[in-house]
């Protein structure tokens, strides 16, 4: 046999080898990175939202798809630090939800897509240059804040007949706790209901607003939003049933922590849909040319255990409004 003949068999052979070894490589597994300031406890409702519409897609979590999660608890100095931890992972896309938590992860990268799941007025905020075209490196769904807020005061309202005096807690610094504020205003204006206004900035602001509240007789609670008050979420239900108050919430997870009633966005409804925006960019898709998405889906939640143990009757017209009712 000549030397030709003897490389080619041997070319070939290796070739034969060599194929079925490059064939099995294993295909890289995609990697998530999803940040929020709350705790895990009180935004498992949401990540499992979000797992949903990932299996919806055909991503099962520990086989084809990583999720690396990390969770301020509430304190908002630690988002930088874990946006830049997500960043030094390379992860495939990171997922991020509200106002608070999108500026540490914006200036963390340029380079990794980021995917918003609430963001209030992003273009306004600075992060996105529209919403038809985003044209960074962030896109996902935005949020409707501040037009509910009004009418959270009439829902209370209907709900607490003889109600005339409403004690509301916000934080001033949150983005958009202002136009909250003056939407519940002229709400209130229309309905004959005056306001008690209480600023709580941080946890320990939340009892002594409550006690301020037990002091000057207030009927009822609005809570505005925020990043601090909806970590601290649970605290405010239990000191509104411990007071014997009626609160309205504009979170449904504050109800299923055992709040009386909320009215808003449905936010397992915005995590599930912000699996879409993953499956798009991992399969190649720039966030740059991905629109953001308005909220389609809006729900009012009543918590009837609540309103048992504070003995309020909640009216029957109310009842047959609400999209669920815990009982």
């Amino acid at each position: 046999m000549s030397k030709r003949i003897i490389r080619v068999v041997l070319c070939a052979l290796l070739f034969a080898l060599g194929f079925p070894a490059q064939a099995q490589q294993p295909k890289k597994i995609p990697r998530i990175g999803y940040l929020s300031a709350s705790s895990a406890s009180f935004q498992s409702f949401r990540v499992e939202a979000f797992r949903q519409g990932l299996r919806e897609l055909g991503y099962v979590e520990g086989k084809n798809i990583v999720i690396e999660y990390r969770y301020a608890e509430g304190k908002h100095d630690r988002l930088p630090t874990l946006a830049a931890e997500l960043v030094r992972l390379n992860v495939d896309v990171i997922v991020a939800g509200g106002n608070t938590v999108i500026p540490p992860v914006k200036e963390a990268t340029k380079t990794i897509p980021i995917v918003m799941t609430q963001a209030s007025d992003p273009v306004a905020s600075g992060f996105v240059v529209s919403l038809s075209r985003p044209g960074g490196n962030i896109t996902g769904l935005s949020s409707v804040g501040t037009e509910l807020s009004g009418k959270r005061l009439e829902l209370l309202k209907e709900t607490v007949p003889r109600l005339s005096r409403v004690a509301v807690l916000g934080t001033s610094t949150s983005p958009n706790n202002a136009q909250d504020l003056k939407e519940v205003e002229l709400a209130a204006g229309a309905l004959g209901v005056k306001l008690q206004y209480l600023d709580v900035r941080v946890p320990k602001d939340i009892e002594a607003a409550f006690r301020a509240v037990s002091k000057e007789r207030a009927d009822a609670v609005l809570l505005l939003g925020g990043p601090m008050l909806a970590a601290q979420g649970p605290l405010c239900a239990d000191l509104a049933i411990k007071n014997r108050l009626p609160a309205i919430y504009w979170r449904s997870e504050i109800v299923e922590a055992g709040g009386l009633m909320s009215y808003g966005v449905s936010q397992t409804d915005l995590d599930r849909r912000a699996a879409t925006y993953v499956d798009k960019i991992l399969k190649g898709a720039k966030p740059a040319d991905l629109p953001v998405e308005q909220p389609t889906k809006f729900e009012f939640v009543i918590n009837m255990k609540a309103a048992k143990q504070i003995g309020l009757t909640i009216p029957q017209s109310v009842l047959y409004r609400a999209d669920k009712v815990i009982k």
